[in-house]
């Protein structure tokens, strides 16, 4: 670890969460087996929803296309499992809303359908023989998104404005959410198919070089990847352990000392990111046709009774995979989708596993209790942490006031809702959710001026 510690990188201001990591980073990725139901949102990426062109009864394969992109800033949608369609109508999302779906049953007569089968590999695709158009259309149509959180559009990111270049493909191995650990069971686990995906973005993009950035708590990760990476085109980046070193900016900022401009994109700088998963995703689609019907999900806190990283088929009710894990202790209190920070608490088990669903965690009272809330004491501390060097404790203030313009003059925007203010916080103020409570009104209200 000596040289690694010597050579990492970080990024200015973030906080130190534990890690938690220690519930689930030696446990080897498992397969899921395919359980009874499926319920698959139209909506599980930023953008327009998927539409549905299968119908109710129709008989399916697994992997068949299911819902078609409604628009550019839209994808496809597969069927997880071989079965046939339910219903398509309104379903309970891990948000809590009811939202149009494709219920899917499995097939209890098909060996494929509750085994835990791998996907039936079909001819592979020469990326190298594609125009960049051609590319990004198989991309949308694998129904590829970000596997880190956001499940933004893959085949988006590909899609470059004239004029722009691409000189270095990002890889985002940070995974600084506490207790997450599939990412880093992939780079383990996975590493060529990794290094394999982001040679194809390199490759596609005309990018000079690959940069890993990977954090000191995940050095096996860092071993095998210098071992397997081509030298020429690919190098690891070490980085200190810090919150919120995940998010893009901070990335590229900790990896390659480039600040992305306020209002400005990382293409603006000549990176494209990439969650780890995300790459594996694309390679297995081009290496065998397999499109995204299925993610790795980390199951941990201290409320589950086996934790697991697990290969869990799109669609998969929580309640399900909670099951698989043991279930629940009678301590829990709060069920998590995502990791603490940034993730969202889950009202009903029986909502489904979405694209962009990277954790499950269970926690008991000692960890989701409510810490009493004074008055903010002007200590500093929130803008001393703020990775994006804003002033939480004025963003609060002005939206306690509802003085809307002058929170968009204070770049309330840019905030990315990490919750570092929150966490070091001496008062306990939930400064993070007021601030998301201030960017949903500002939204709502631009969109009725525009009506």
């Amino acid at each position: 670890m000596g040289v690694f510690t010597r050579l990492a990188k970080t990024f200015r201001h973030g906080i130190h969460p534990l890690g938690h990591k220690e519930y689930t980073e030696q446990l080897p990725i498992q397969r899921m087996p395919f359980c009874a139901r499926y319920t698959l949102p139209l909506n599980q990426h930023i953008g327009v929803p998927s539409s549905p062109i299968v119908e109710v009864g129709q008989t399916l394969t697994r992997g068949q296309l299911i819902a078609e992109p409604a628009g550019f800033m839209s994808t496809a949608l597969h069927s997880p499992v071989a079965g046939k369609v339910l219903a398509i109508a309104p379903r309970r999302h891990p948000n809590g809303q009811m939202l149009e779906s494709i219920e899917i049953e499995a097939d209890p007569f098909n060996d494929q359908a509750f085994c835990a089968e791998s996907f039936n590999v079909e001819q592979d695709i020469d990326f190298s023989t594609l125009a960049i158009e051609d590319f990004i259309a198989q991309v949308q149509q694998a129904g590829i998104v970000g596997l880190g959180g956001a499940a933004f559009p893959s085949h988006v990111k590909f899609s470059l404005p004239q004029g722009k270049q691409i000189d270095h493909i990002l890889v985002n191995g940070a995974e600084c959410e506490p207790f997450l650990t599939n990412d880093y069971r992939l780079m383990i686990e996975q590493a060529e198919q990794l290094l394999k995906g982001a040679e194809i973005a390199r490759q596609v993009l005309g990018a000079r070089s690959i940069l890993i950035g990977i954090e000191l708590n995940k050095s096996r990760a860092i071993k095998i990847l210098k071992a397997c990476a081509n030298s020429k085109t690919t190098r690891i980046v070490p980085l200190h352990v810090k919150y919120p070193q995940g998010a893009e900016k901070m990335l590229i900022n900790a990896a390659l000392g480039l600040t992305v401009p306020n209002n400005k994109l990382p293409r603006d700088v000549g990176v494209l990111v990439n969650n780890v998963g995300t790459l594996v995703a694309l390679a297995q689609y081009f290496d065998q046709g397999m499109p995204l019907i299925e993610r790795i999900i980390t199951v941990s806190g201290p409320g589950v009774e086996r934790p697991a990283n697990l290969i869990v088929p799109i669609g998969t009710p929580i309640r399900e995979l909670l099951r698989f894990c043991g279930g629940l202790k009678q301590s829990t209190q709060e069920v998590v989708m995502g990791g603490p920070m940034m993730g969202s608490a889950i009202a009903d088990l029986d909502a489904p596993i979405l694209k962009g669903s990277s954790g499950i965690l269970a926690f008991t009272a000692n960890e989701s209790r409510t810490p009493k809330e004074y008055p903010c004491i002007r200590c500093g501390r929130c803008l001393e942490v703020c990775p994006y060097f804003l002033n939480p404790s004025r963003l609060i203030r002005l939206a306690g006031a509802r003085d809307y313009e002058s929170l968009q003059q204070n770049h309330i925007m840019d905030c990315v809702e990490c919750g570092s203010c929150t966490f070091t916080c001496p008062s306990g103020i939930p400064i993070a959710q007021r601030i998301k409570a201030a960017k949903s009104e500002i939204r709502h209200r631009e969109k009725l001026n525009k009506q």
